[in-house]
């Protein structure tokens, strides 16, 4: 197996939310804004890659009939380590995402990609996998996001960055009337439906 087209894999041909469809959960309910996207993203990338790896490294020691509830365990250990550390670092993000943080631990594509790829990839394999599907999330939950908060306030990027607070780009005209359904559930799932069927006719064609 290549190991750069496991890299690049997550960014298009096995996209984890307009392909895979996983972790739609956080993808519906945290891309209101780009920070808050962009953050969900980056939390669940850092427990991707972190868990892929230790779980590809202990995949000859994992009982075969326990294995999933080991595989929860070890993801459980570094969402932890993810939450205690936002909340520390950033308490805003943190507190803007909430519970859907500590939820990375049922959420569909950490447990998928153990079960999937590194419960059979070494560790090396694994890392470049946890890359590709973490970075590829991320930039999912970023166009979601964006087109969102867009169309939902008129602006890109807007709140708090770290510890700076930044009122965005200003996209739309300054008499612009929001849309307020884009950052409601119903926008969540039009967007995404669209998306979804923007990026399937475009890989129809290709092919």
């Amino acid at each position: 197996m290549n190991w750069f087209k496991v890299l690049v894999a997550g960014l298009w041909k096995e996209n984890p939310v307009f392909v895979i469809v996983l972790g739609m959960c956080p993808t519906l309910a945290t891309t209101t804004s780009v920070v808050n996207g962009v953050g969900m993203g980056l939390a669940t990338a850092f427990v991707l890659i972190t868990s892929e790896v230790f779980i590809s490294a202990c995949r000859f020691w994992t009982p075969e009939k326990i294995r999933i509830p080991i595989y929860v365990v070890i993801i459980a250990a570094f969402v932890s380590v993810t939450d205690m550390s936002m909340a520390a670092w950033v308490p805003d993000l943190s507190k803007a995402l909430g519970i859907f943080v500590p939820l990375i631990v049922v959420n569909c594509l950490p447990v998928a990609r153990a079960e999937v790829f590194c419960s059979k990839n070494n560790p090396w394999m694994s890392l470049a996998d946890g890359i590709s599907m973490g970075i590829g999330f991320t930039i999912s939950l970023g166009v979601v996001a964006s087109i969102r908060e867009i169309l939902g306030n008129g602006t890109w990027g807007a709140g708090k960055w770290l510890r700076w607070e930044w009122s965005g780009i200003h996209v739309m005209p300054h008499n612009y009337d929001p849309m307020l359904s884009a950052v409601l559930a119903p926008g969540a799932f039009i967007t995404l439906g669209f998306l979804m069927a923007i990026m399937r006719m475009i890989k129809s064609r290709r092919s």
